[in-house]
């Protein structure tokens, strides 16, 4: 046998050097997966990016190898690896092996990048870690050097010669390692995506993609845009768009809170409306935001608001007709946002969406301002955007209606396990025969249902506290998908005219799917109150149920007592008494039941489900009628009658109290 570990002060240590990524790569790439692998690819593109941006090279070159390995190429200024006096260590170690170093961090300050990409200091270092090897080829300076590392190790230190070209730049070339990540065979597909998504962004910079389709042959791809993300939009929608391309730039401090540094936030948009086709695409300091983040929230308010103030303000809307959604604007609109900021706050390190605050709201008032001058400057376009418009307003509403109608007719005729959430039917159709037990939870569905006889047994569970209809209005009520789930289960609909529940059927007794509607609870207090909502429920919308005696409560035991041959279950503190004054001298065990969900089927089946073994106290009409009274009384509106009961019978529950 294995000597069983112990958890003690020596069990804590911390993760050192190419551990910190090759053991946890998910924290920083997001993903051990092909995710996560793609993301350290991107992480080399950006640097070189960055480069470009700044002005240095306008060349990019990103070669995919048949071995999976890859190679980013650019023409920038190189990355400085030598000896840092300040640092008292070579850049190199610091740039390739240390995590949060970099060149990049006081940008806000007028650093060496106004607008970076990579901030963080990690994604050169993590890739290293993280891959196979990595070879390092750097013109900088007037010299040459190469590096090279195996499984996030250095081997053979800084080589550096003389260089006696002009040319200046990096060229990395590195296997992402198996050992890593669970698969590392990234698609040619991906790198055309992401590196097309570049050449958008970053007006006038080649992107030149290589990719190796047999021993030493490549197949070339070269993307472009001199004009950026203008150029884009206007290939997106063609000749016969429904308005012009308009281009938008705004340039502003910003912060993010009262207390924080300001910070600079530029901001560039291309849009345009269109029948044809619609897109919203963001980037920020060039990264595609995938999930986007402030520009989403911030082109949903402007647009929204801009174009429902012109259909206002042109008398366009209907008599009583509803404001338009941004569902309406977007199915028309074309947008590409690329904004950079001096700070920026991603969601994580894969930097697929943003939230900073001062961004969007500066995103905000760009866009409204430049909507009302457009539609103020080409009122025939403005004309033809608020038609559109509303034509995708009113087509999503009648399509709405459309659909909930054919939804009423289809979900009529379909089965009921088909439309409720985690409900579990029996298989019988004999209505004589049928049980359906309303259980609390998932814990407690997962216990009955392994307990039940499947042929004519079936299971409702009840998705956290059901609402309490003795205060709640109808409206209210017929709202709560609880109460609604439950209702299409029974089938015999509700005994209530009302304007709220003109989706539910009215009240047929002969509807009713089931000969037993079972409350199956926790025997505790929350369990308890469970079960009373239940039959106020029951009590309020469905009465002849109880009348008709279809309700029961299921009893569960609060104690299990297992001695040599035997086993007991007590359902009250007089039981229990009554089977350990028997057991008097013997050995035994007594556990306190749990709850349903920690209850074994077998013993669920013999006290709970089994009809010869089980015990059921049937609703009466005066029961359900008693509850519902001293329900009102302890947790409705009725405040004087509470003030009274306490009064009169408080003193009755003091040994009750948890007081410790």
């Amino acid at each position: 046998m294995a000597k069983k570990q112990t958890y003690g002060n020596d069990s804590i240590k911390s993760l050192k050097g190419a551990d910190r990524v090759r053991l946890r790569p998910a924290v920083i790439f997001g993903s051990d997966g092909l995710d996560g692998c793609e993301h350290a690819i991107f992480e080399i593109l950006s640097n070189s990016i960055d480069e470009a941006r700044q002005g240095y090279g306008k060349e990019i070159t990103v070669t995919r190898y048949a071995d999976h390995s890859v190679e980013v190429e650019d023409h920038g200024r190189g990355i400085p690896v030598d000896y840092n006096k300040r640092e008292e260590r070579y850049n190199w170690e610091l740039v390739f092996c240390e995590m949060y170093a970099g060149g990049k961090y006081n940008n806000n300050d007028g650093g060496n990048y106004d607008y970076a990409l990579g901030l963080n200091g990690l994604g050169l270092c993590a890739t290293q870690y993280a891959s196979e090897y990595m070879d390092a080829d750097i013109r900088y300076d007037g010299f040459r050097y190469t590096l090279h590392f195996e499984h996030g190790e250095n081997i053979g230190g800084l080589n550096k010669e003389p260089y006696g070209k002009k040319a200046t730049g990096s060229r990395i070339r590195w296997k992402p390692d198996i050992k890593v990540f669970t698969d590392i065979d990234v698609p040619a597909d991906y790198y055309t995506d992401i590196i097309k998504r570049q050449a958008i962004v970053n007006a006038g910079v080649k992107f030149i993609f290589k990719n190796e389709v047999s021993p030493r042959k490549f197949e070339t791809t070269e993307f472009c845009y001199e004009n950026g993300i203008l150029d884009h939009v206007r290939e997106l929608v063609g000749e016969d768009a429904l308005t012009s391309v308009q281009f938008w730039q705004s340039e502003k401090r910003v912060r993010d809170r009262e207390d924080l540094p300001l910070y600079n936030v530029k901001i560039n948009a291309a849009v345009a409306f269109s029948n044809r086709v619609h897109l919203t695409e963001y980037y920020h300091n060039s990264s595609w935001l995938e999930y986007g983040g402030a520009p989403d929230k911030a082109v949903q308010n402007a647009f929204v608001y801009q174009i429902d103030a012109y259909l206002k303000q042109n008398g366009k809307y209907n008599k009583s007709e509803s404001k338009i959604k941004f569902q309406d604007v977007e199915d028309c609109l074309v947008i590409v946002m690329s904004s950079f900021s001096t700070m920026t706050s991603y969601e994580n390190q894969t930097k697929k969406a943003i939230n900073n605050k001062g961004i969007q709201e500066a995103m905000v008032e760009m866009l409204r301002h430049n909507l009302e001058i457009y539609f103020i400057e080409n009122p025939i376009e403005a004309e033809k955007i608020g038609a559109q418009v509303l034509i995708n307003k009113r087509s999503r509403e009648d399509a709405e209606k459309t659909r909930l109608n054919l939804k009423g007719k289809l979900t009529a005729k379909m089965d009921i396990t088909g439309r409720v959430a985690k409900f579990v039917d029996c298989r019988s159709k004999d209505v004589s025969e049928r049980e359906i037990f309303i259980v609390e939870g998932d814990s407690a569905l997962g216990a009955v249902k392994q307990a039940r006889d499947p042929n004519y047994q079936a299971v409702m569970p009840i998705r956290g506290k059901i609402l309490n209809c003795l205060k709640a209005d109808y409206d209210k009520i017929f709202k709560s998908e609880i109460i609604t789930d439950l209702i299409k289960v029974l089938g015999c609909g509700v005994q209530v005219k009302s304007k709220a529940n003109k989706s539910i059927a009215s009240f047929d007794i002969n509807a009713l799917r089931w000969s037993k509607i079972i409350l199956c609870t926790d025997a505790d207090v929350d369990g308890f109150q469970i079960r009373t909502l239940l039959l106020t429920m029951l009590y309020r919308l469905t009465p002849q149920l109880i009348e008709e005696h279809k309700v029961f409560i299921a009893e569960s035991p609060l104690y299990e007592i297992t001695a040599k041959d035997k086993t007991y279950f007590a359902y009250n503190e007089r039981e229990k008494d009554e089977f350990l004054t028997q057991l008097e001298g013997q050995k035994f065990t007594i556990q306190r039941s749990k709850g349903l969900g920690e209850n074994d089927p077998d013993m669920m089946n013999l006290t709970t489900m089994n009809p010869k073994t089980r015990r059921l106290i049937q609703v009466k009409p005066g029961d359900a009628e008693m509850t519902a009274q001293m329900f009102d009384i302890l947790l409705g509106d009725n405040l004087t009658g509470r003030k009274d009961y306490i009064a009169t019978h408080g003193s009755e529950y003091l040994d009750d109290l948890d007081i410790s």
